[in-house]
């Protein structure tokens, strides 16, 4: 039953996608997936098919066209005639075709300029990626009730304007542009987040932003954002191989094994990073790639360049000032400078009690700055929020340190 599960989280963003596309309607498409897959939970133990996303695709494009002749039946409606079911071969390409190419378009579409800057990212995360409205309050630093308001206004919204569902003209893309990149860069962050890639709405993220990283660096070679993120998710993903430790707990960049990181990865990063410096228009995700790349430069010279890290650490929070660049910043700053100096700067920081990276950096800095109370008082915080498998066995094997030392 796990892997079927693990077959339907999968396939959720490439079908809701298509459905999305295919109907014009964000809610029918979610529902309509929704009742596949309790579906294919009862089925498919009986019966697995070869091909999970096709399953869902037909089974749900057949509630879809159910629940609309139901409504307009209710309506006093004339039902106009539903478009053709796929055919056996259609259902067979769709792992491959249209799926992919019409995830690639809600995600413009989802990043419309008529909604509101601060919500097409949030909007594209629940519909396109399937994150939960609770994840994605805790990712934009906002109450969950605030954020299913956001998401249901900006639903509404699409449908009551009318947007079309399609890629616009290339002349359009740059007004969606960075809302494309923020959706990429905080899906992709979910799953970076977890080193074992254990919760099954973020796991399949790492693979995919990866891929359509590339693909939008393809079509837009000359923006420099682009190329920037396409390389900051190939030097992060070229470290995955060397997360984890034989017991399963996550093992921190500066302590990895760098023979296990991938060269391939960490070499295409580079050469997309060289590219976006040569266009000479810099930005945040230039630098985070950057900050990356300087831990892969470990694998060369044997030890983490981390003045260099909290020097990009300075120059991103002046671009991109907020709570998650400061933690990581006093991280850096605690690296190259001393503990205190690192604490002095977390101390600056204010409402990030509640997130897991700043008690988990408090601890860490508290230990290194032979405060062993304060450390112990900050890993059990953050032990208390609830993190991923192995970031929880790390924590708890940091905090049974300070009581043998």
């Amino acid at each position: 039953m796990r892997r079927f599960g693990q077959d339907i989280s999968t396939a959720r963003p490439r079908v809701v996608a298509a459905l999305a596309g295919r109907l014009r309607d964000l809610d029918l498409a979610e529902d309509a997936f929704a009742d596949a897959a309790a579906a294919a939970l009862v089925t498919w133990p009986n019966q697995a098919p070869r091909d999970p996303a096709a399953w869902l695709w037909r089974a749900a494009l057949r509630r879809a066209i159910d629940a609309r002749r139901r409504a307009a039946v209710r309506d006093r409606a004339i039902l106009d005639a539903p478009e053709p079911l796929p055919t056996p071969e259609e259902a067979l390409m769709a792992a491959d075709e249209p799926i992919p190419d019409e995830r690639l378009k809600l995600i413009f579409v989802c990043c419309h300029p008529a909604l509101a800057p601060d919500i097409r990212a949030a909007l594209t995360l629940k519909v396109v990626c399937g994150l939960s409205t609770a994840r994605l309050a805790r990712a934009f630093f906002t109450a969950e009730p605030a954020m299913l308001q956001r998401i249901t206004r900006a639903k509404r919204k699409i449908a009551g304007a009318g947007v079309p569902f399609e890629v616009p003209s290339r002349p359009a893309w740059p007004e969606r542009l960075e809302a494309v990149l923020a959706t990429l860069e905080i899906a992709y962050a979910q799953a970076y987040e977890d080193a074992a890639l254990a919760d099954r709405d973020a796991a399949p993220f790492a693979a995919e932003i990866l891929r359509l990283s590339g693909l939008l660096a393809e079509l837009m070679p000359d923006e420099p954002e682009v190329l920037g993120l396409a390389a900051l998710v190939r030097f992060a993903e070229a470290r995955r191989p060397a997360r984890l430790d034989d017991m399963g707990a996550m093992i921190p960049p500066s302590e990895q094994d760098v023979g296990l990181w991938r060269r391939d990865l960490i070499a295409g990063g580079a050469d997309l990073l060289g590219r976006a410096a040569e266009i000479g228009r810099s930005g945040p995700r230039q630098i985070l790639a950057a900050i990356h790349a300087a831990h892969c430069t470990r694998a060369e010279a044997g030890v983490t360049d981390w003045p260099t890290i909290a020097a990009l650490y300075d120059v991103l929070a002046e671009v991109r000032p907020h709570a998650a660049v400061a933690v990581n910043r006093a991280v850096a700053i605690g690296e190259a400078r001393g503990a205190d100096a690192g604490l002095a700067e977390l101390a600056r920081i204010d409402g990030v009690e509640d997130w897991l990276p700043y008690q988990a950096a408090l601890a860490a800095l508290s230990a290194k700055g032979g405060c062993p109370d304060q450390a112990r008082d900050a890993y059990t915080a953050a032990l208390a929020l609830q993190p991923p498998p192995a970031e929880r066995l790390w924590l708890e094997r940091r905090r049974r340190d300070l009581d043998v030392a």
